[in-house]
């Protein structure tokens, strides 16, 4: 560990010191502090006159607090000495090691310490201004005294003029006579302030008390003692000697209380969090309340710095409510994230009641349904232990049955879709068979397009097209019917048509319709009847009356079926030319 020697920093160290003497020690004003390093280690001396009574205890407590607050001396290792003016040892000695925000302490030596521990100081010392032989002084170079050079203030001391108060109180004394009597009487005036020697003593040993403190009892305590000494001081009177003394002790002592008030009312407050937190919070405001008491726990203890002596107590509990407080924001973010998943539920089923106010097509029900489905299934995974679970729950009431409705409303729509299209098929295999005047087919389908049309949901949005094919599906079902009533009247003429039109020589082909019969010669029976035809030109032979015959008893024939049938006759040669046509009747 380096130390800078560099005179003008130990001199501001010094000077730092000597004012911190004036301020807190009594009598400061008698002491001199000087500062030097050796060996790399820093000393501090301060003597007073003999006549001067020092507090060690207190003394040291001062020196410490002062290099405490001063960051360039953490890390040091410190030696300080007590002694009186003009001797060469010391009668106490502090050795200190600053080790980052603690301290280390070495016990005091005090003046009874003899031969082994008072060469040490010797050599120690050295540096501050007196050697362990007076004659090396003489043959050798002067040694460095860092108190050379400065006034002596115990030389010295008349020139301060008596403290005001001192003189007030003596010219009391002698204006008031009998009066000033009972003023003298009075504690802390003219014998020795017990007051002021336990507030004195208690200020000293407050780091102390405080750093074996254990617990919020303890620490509580410590703040009695330090408000009842406080109050204790307040006997004493403006006049004393002591009076200004007692004020700064009152107001460091009142600073010590206060501190120690903040600490206890931020462990009281972490006492009731931790108390709350043993049972679920049941709101989202009651987590709210919670992590409001951590902060308010956390935000005084967190204001201790390092250097504090009450650092070592509040500590280890501010990691724990740090702890606490972190799993409390969790749980709020949690919390937090399901209150939005709610919010966004809610939003979602709007838009889904607004679509089914409007949906015309399956499309738009299938969209109705499917927006029902996140809303569902959104609400459904916010927890039991979430304070959005009961509006949640209430949700899911209305929301649910909406849903179901949307579902059914979808599987009517798909199955009147799908009915639809089929009897739009139906129909027109229906048409079809007309086309091939295939009555009794177009019959059945006809009967299966009207079925289908008629099971079409009231309730669906193809209802109203269905029911508009009634009325013509029926009336071709009707026509498709008496097509089919009259085709089965003609079985007898086809069958009359076909064995009159067949021989050994296929005579004629034939096809019956409402329109009439219709007859073609064939080709090989046209031949036929032309070669009659030439040889009757040529000779009458016996083979074309008997072709002549044949042609008359076919025409006959077909005039016999053509009359039955009540239809006309129409008889076309091979190249589609009528040559014969009768009307019933006739």
């Amino acid at each position: 560990m380096k130390v800078a020697v560099q005179q003008e920093d130990l001199q501001l160290l010094s000077r730092t010191l000597q004012e911190q003497f004036l301020a807190e020690v009594p009598s400061g004003e008698f002491f001199q502090i000087k500062c030097a390093v050796n060996k790399d280690e820093l000393m501090i001396l301060a003597q007073h006159p003999v006549s001067v009574k020092a507090h060690t205890e207190q003394i040291f407590a001062v020196l410490e607090e002062a290099l405490q607050s001063l960051p360039p001396y953490r890390d040091q290792q410190v030696q300080c000495f007590l002694r009186i003016s003009g001797e060469k040892l010391p009668y106490a000695k502090r050795s200190l090691t600053m080790k980052g925000h603690g301290l280390w302490e070495n016990p005091v030596i005090h003046k009874d310490v003899e031969d082994e521990e008072a060469a040490s100081f010797s050599s120690l010392a050295f540096p501050l201004g007196y050697s362990s032989s007076t004659d090396a002084v003489e043959d050798e170079e002067e040694v460095f005294d860092p108190l050379a050079g400065t006034p002596d203030l115990l030389t010295t001391p008349h020139k301060r003029p008596l403290k005001p108060i001192i003189l007030g109180t003596l010219g009391g004394i002698a204006v008031l006579g009998s009066g000033g009597a009972y003023l003298i009487t009075r504690p802390c005036v003219m014998s020795v302030c017990q007051e002021f020697q336990a507030a004195q003593q208690l200020n000293t040993q407050f780091r102390q008390l405080v750093s074996r403190a254990k617990s919020e009892k303890e620490l509580a305590g410590v703040q009695t003692q330090l408000e009842t000494t406080s109050t204790a001081l307040a006997v004493i009177p403006g006049w004393s000697s002591y009076s200004q003394q007692a004020a700064e002790l009152k107001t460091s002592l009142s600073g010590h209380s206060e501190k120690i008030n903040q600490v206890i009312k931020a462990l009281q407050g972490a006492s009731v969090a931790e108390q709350k937190m043993q049972t679920p919070a049941s709101s989202q405001a009651e987590l709210q309340e919670r992590q409001q008491l951590w902060r308010q726990a956390i935000t005084p203890l967190e204001a201790i710095s390092p250097n504090n002596e009450l650092y070592r107590l509040v500590q280890p509990k501010l990691l724990k409510y740090r702890i606490h407080l972190q799993t409390i924001n969790q749980q709020l973010i949690t919390q937090e994230k399901w209150v939005k998943k709610l919010a966004d539920a809610k939003g979602v089923a709007s838009v889904a009641n607004k679509w089914e106010t409007t949906a015309k097509t399956l499309q738009d029900w299938q969209k109705v349904q499917s927006t029902w489905q996140v809303v569902v299934n959104a609400l459904n995974i916010i927890p039991p232990s979430s304070p959005a679970s009961p509006e949640a729950q209430q949700l899911l009431l209305e929301y649910k049955p909406k849903l179901a409705r949307a579902r059914d409303r979808v599987t009517i729509e798909q199955l009147a879709a799908r009915s639809y299209q089929q009897l739009l098929g139906i129909a027109s295999q229906a048409k079809a068979y007309e086309q091939k005047q295939e009555w009794q087919a177009a019959v059945i389908y006809w009967q299966q397009a009207l079925q289908t049309a008629k099971q079409i949901s009231n309730n669906s949005l193809y209802y109203n097209q269905a029911q508009s094919l009634i009325a013509p599906y029926s009336a071709s079902l009707q026509q498709a019917q008496e097509k089919l009533l009259l085709n089965n009247s003609w079985q007898q003429t086809r069958a009359d048509l076909n064995k009159t039109c067949s021989s050994e020589l296929k005579i004629c082909d034939f096809t019956i319709d409402d329109k009439g019969i219709s007859i073609k010669i064939t080709p090989e029976y046209e031949q036929v009847l032309q070669s009659s035809i030439s040889e009757s030109n040529a000779q009458d032979s016996s083979s074309a009356v008997g072709v002549a015959n044949h042609w008359q008893s076919l025409q006959g024939a077909l005039t016999v079926i053509s009359e039955n049938a009540n239809l006309p006759l129409f008889i076309y040669n091979a190249q589609d030319q009528v040559i014969y046509m009768r009307t019933p009747g006739e």
